[in-house]
């Protein structure tokens, strides 16, 4: 059985941070921004909640889930993009 795609749980944490200490920063003293700030805030604080009860529904049905970094990420082995393994030699 395939796994399921979902995006990683980092990508989340990474956007709340990004917004809660710097944007809230940078739109303090700008009423009407700050409060859609607030909103975009609540909405990923909803969505990975959602995701999280979508996770637990595929536990239920011994579903596998495969959480992923990138949209380019095609095979589960290929961690490292080959042009990144290019760029590096050993």
């Amino acid at each position: 059985m395939e796994p399921i795609p979902l995006p990683s749980h980092i990508h989340y944490e990474l956007l709340l941070q990004l917004l809660e200490r710097q944007t809230m920063f940078a739109v303090a003293q700008k009423p009407g921004i700050h409060d859609q700030v607030q909103q975009l805030i609540i909405t990923l604080r909803k969505a990975i909640s959602q995701q999280k009860r979508l996770e637990e529904a595929c536990e239920r049905y011994q579903l596998p889930i495969d959480y992923r970094w990138s949209l380019n990420t095609t095979d589960q082995n290929e961690l490292i993009p080959k042009d990144f393994l290019s760029l590096h030699p050993e």
